[in-house]
């Protein structure tokens, strides 16, 4: 078989490879302690470079597409999910992050509500991992998702994307549940519940979560800016 470049410097001419690779944030939980905690879905590879180890989902940028486009067909592909949380994340594209011709990944990330993570795909090359234990990954992925973390954690001090991971009402509890999973640590209740009723993005509703065996907590819902930023288009 006639290689396709006659030599190195041939090979580094030409242009870079575009991909779409894509962090999908759930919160899932703990199968030891019950608590939520934050996972994600990995693909594992089935061709070189990196045979067998897992990868975040992702594939190559079609000519005709446009990089939504591809994002929403490399994760019904992989994964069967289409988030209604998505956002475009970063831009990887290091000289060597690939043992083949270079490659650029446009990056995405997802949050899906656990309604939605109960649907995704699962065999024995789709598997969830602890966002925070995925071992070694195939490329840089393992740099990507220490990116997408700190950006999500950073955005968890000072924005609202929290009520991404959560259904259309929801307890100040289950709030803080969710703040308490992305960010690692517990928090007081107390204080939590204060600030959380302080801020202007939630309003309480005259319904209550019902089912508990204690007097059941009241049920609030968003009122702040619309959370999805680059949402797929209705099928």
């Amino acid at each position: 078989m006639t290689p396709k470049y006659a030599n190195v410097s041939e090979r580094e001419l030409e242009p870079p490879s575009l991909a779409i690779s894509t962090v999908i944030f759930a919160l899932r939980p703990d199968p030891e302690t019950g608590r939520l905690t934050l996972w994600l879905p990995l693909v594992r590879r089935i061709r070189q470079p990196y045979r067998e180890l897992w990868a975040l989902p992702g594939g190559p940028l079609r000519p005709s597409e446009s990089l939504q486009d591809a994002a929403a067909r490399n994760l019904q592909e992989t994964t069967g999910l289409s988030p209604r949380y998505l956002e475009q994340l970063y831009a990887f594209g290091g000289p060597d992050r690939s043992p083949t011709p270079r490659v650029v990944s446009i990056v995405y990330w997802a949050l899906v509500q656990p309604d939605e993570a109960a649907l995704a795909r699962q065999d024995e090359n789709v598997a969830w991992f602890p966002a925070d234990a995925v071992g070694t990954l195939a490329f840089d992925h393992n740099r990507i998702i220490d990116y997408a973390l700190w950006r999500l954690r950073n955005k968890m001090e000072y924005g609202s994307i929290a009520y991404a991971f959560l259904g259309p009402t929801f307890t100040l509890a289950q709030v803080r549940e969710v703040y308490e999973a992305v960010l690692g640590r517990e928090l007081d209740p107390a204080n939590f519940r204060r600030q959380l009723q302080a801020t202007q993005d939630i309003e309480r509703t005259d319904s209550f979560l019902q089912g508990g065996r204690h007097r059941p907590p009241r049920l609030y819902r968003y009122t702040g800016p619309e959370l999805q930023s680059d949402a797929f288009p209705p099928a």
